[in-house]
């Protein structure tokens, strides 16, 4: 086994918790479906929100998916003029098979921030 990385986004469509947590969620279920993890096998998640979401952590949504022994923390995103707005990011790190490639998930909106990665669309 070895540490791996990995990278997500999700737009959300209003800064409400009712959209922020199901947003959040369906990042986290693609992110470990995509990717074959477990809880178990999650060392830690960092999520970022951009400045206009702001009504929900969203980590409360991967406590809700059983996430609950995973460390997981919340940031703000750097509020750049001009940036794709109501945004959810996240940064996973997990344990894996050597051999194994990470695949990135950008949904929605969000799949124009890395289009450069096919694995993320």
């Amino acid at each position: 086994m070895r540490l791996f990385a990995l990278r997500g986004a999700i737009d959300v469509e209003a800064n409400e918790p009712e959209p922020i947590l199901a947003r959040t969620a369906e990042l986290l279920r693609a992110v470990m479906e995509r990717n074959d993890l477990r809880p178990e096998a999650m060392v830690s998640c960092i999520f970022t929100a951009t400045a206009d979401l702001d009504a929900e952590f969203p980590a409360v949504a991967a406590r809700n998916l059983g996430l609950d022994r995973v460390p997981l923390l919340c940031a703000r995103e750097i509020d750049r003029p001009g940036a794709l707005p109501r945004v959810i990011r996240l940064l996973l790190h997990y344990h894996a098979q050597e051999g194994h490639v990470p695949r990135h998930v950008y949904l929605g909106e969000a799949g124009s921030l890395r289009t450069d990665l096919e694995a993320a669309q």
